[in-house]
């Protein structure tokens, strides 16, 4: 990077012997006070606060979509080291006059996406099976490593155009869209009950309960947008936080079991197997029952046996003509009358 491409230096000059802040009226740390009277320090505690719910929910949001559990990652999550770190670095910024670091979400799900791996595809037709994740952080250190040898590329990256850039974007948003149950039951408003996919709400809560809540969840999506781009985006925080009552009052038009399978942190493929269990375990519950309405009717018949006088007919010996068959001298030689007999001779 020349100097030339900078106001006010010479062709010759060198920017980085010239390294100094943006503006000459300040230095490298900034008085948090300044020439601003005193009572400003406690006005900052109002704006302050919804600072920092919107960057509490931007920061867990994104930790708890990346670690999810369908995700099958094998290190430990560290929610609060990761929140630690943020609140630090946003301390040295706000210090030094930087820009903020926050989470990226679309960022951190395409870095998660990108870093499947997936089974070989042997059958034809055969759809591959999520494996897991390539936990490493080589890929996020060299991203970080190219975000700062960015600075010495000015002169080639201003030929890339802005659509270009932009369709980069649009790209990393909506693939990153895959999998998120939202964007799912969105698409089921137009699509046809036969090839609605096999989704596990679906099989437990109706259709038209599941279009509620999705129409629930849109609404509150595009006032949250129509707020961040008017005049009032500084109440933004409030209304994110404000989702949180909006979640609350949904348990007087759901019942706990319905909310569990439309919202719920589970995923998806481990409710299917939970749903599975369940369902065996029923019947086998339901064939235990059978099996002891049988017990309990065989008793009865034993007892009714017990009480009762059994008469068993006896094989006639004054039969001259052979034959001539008696119908009960034949049944008493059968096997289940002879085991009859001896049942009824032991109790």
């Amino acid at each position: 990077m020349k100097a030339s491409e900078v106001p006010g230096l010479g062709d010759d000059a060198d920017v980085w012997a010239l390294l100094q802040p943006t503006r000459d009226d300040r230095g490298w740390f900034i008085n948090p006070i300044g020439p601003n009277p005193w009572w400003t320090v406690l006005a900052a505690l109002v704006p302050a606060l919804l600072c920092t719910i919107l960057i509490f929910m931007d920061q867990q949001i994104s930790a708890v979509i990346v670690n999810r559990k369908e995700h099958k990652l094998k290190k430990g999550c560290g929610y609060h080291l990761d929140l630690f770190m943020v609140a630090v670095m946003l301390g040295v910024c706000s210090v030094m006059g930087l820009p903020w670091f926050v989470a990226a979400t679309v960022l951190s799900i395409t870095h998660v996406n990108s870093l499947k791996v997936e089974s070989d595809c042997s059958a034809p037709g055969e759809q591959p099976k999520f494996l897991g994740i390539r936990e490493q952080r080589v890929t996020g250190l060299l991203i970080f490593a190219l975000m700062g040898c960015s600075v010495f590329f000015t002169s080639v990256l201003k030929f890339i155009p802005m659509p270009v850039l932009y369709g980069v974007f649009l790209y990393m948003g909506v693939s990153s869209l895959r999998g998120i149950q939202f964007f799912d039951r969105l698409k089921l408003f137009w699509m046809p009950a036969k090839h609605q996919p096999d989704f596990i709400y679906l099989r437990h809560v109706p259709l038209r309960k599941v279009h509620f809540f999705t129409a629930i969840q849109l609404i509150c999506l595009v006032l949250l947008w129509t707020i961040k781009v008017s005049r009032a985006a500084i109440i933004f925080p409030l209304m994110v936080l404000a989702l949180v009552f909006v979640r609350k009052a949904m348990d007087l038009c759901f019942s706990k079991r319905e909310l569990s399978f439309l919202d719920d942190l589970m995923p998806e493929r481990k409710k299917k197997l939970d749903d599975g269990r369940n369902e065996a375990g029923e019947e086998e519950e339901e064939s235990q029952k059978a099996m002891e309405a049988a017990a309990a009717a065989s008793s009865v018949q034993l007892s009714v046996g017990q009480t009762s006088d059994l008469e068993i007919p006896k094989q006639s010996s004054d039969r001259t003509d052979p034959s001539e068959i008696i119908i009960l001298d034949e049944m008493s030689q059968t096997p289940v009358w002879k085991a009859l007999t001896l049942k009824t001779e032991t109790l």
